[in-house]
């Protein structure tokens, strides 16, 4: 007898909001949304934009939910978010207790991921904002000195 795993015949439920984490979806909500209210930001952002639709962008793991409330306080919406690991083919590396992460699409290069070593993952932000900060201009880039 073969006997296949629950979660495959469950149905999709359509209160929760599947997102990875470092991706953004967008989900149509009724219109009349004055403000939106998240349970925990540090795992999902939630931002409104026109036409009754909302940015929902994965920060961390877990769960947490979300409330859109018209302008007399009055709850249209109530939504489960559910934030899972990314889907890209990654390489982790333990160096006893700190971790590396590698994204190898197709070269391995570095990635910042949750629960990244600390010295990795500053590393990695420093490298990230100096070359953002290369790219728009500002600094050595523009020929001016940096201190």
């Amino acid at each position: 007898m073969l006997l296949w795993p629950a979660v495959s015949m469950a149905a999709p439920d359509p209160d929760r909001i599947a997102v990875n984490v470092d991706q953004a979806k967008l989900v149509k909500l009724p219109s009349g949304i004055a403000t939106i209210v998240v349970g925990n930001p540090l795992i999902a952002d939630v931002t409104l934009q026109n036409g009754g639709v909302v940015v929902v962008t994965g920060k961390g793991y877990g769960a947490t939910n979300f409330i859109a409330l018209d302008r007399t306080g009055q709850v249209l919406v109530d939504r489960q978010i559910q934030v899972e690991g990314p889907t890209d083919q990654l390489v982790t590396v333990y160096r006893g207790v700190d971790r590396e992460t590698y994204s190898c699409m197709p070269v391995c290069q570095r990635r910042v991921t949750l629960g990244d070593g600390e010295t990795y993952f500053k590393a990695t932000m420093d490298q990230a904002g100096s070359l953002s900060s290369q790219a728009s201009g500002s600094g050595a880039a523009a020929g001016k000195p940096t201190n």
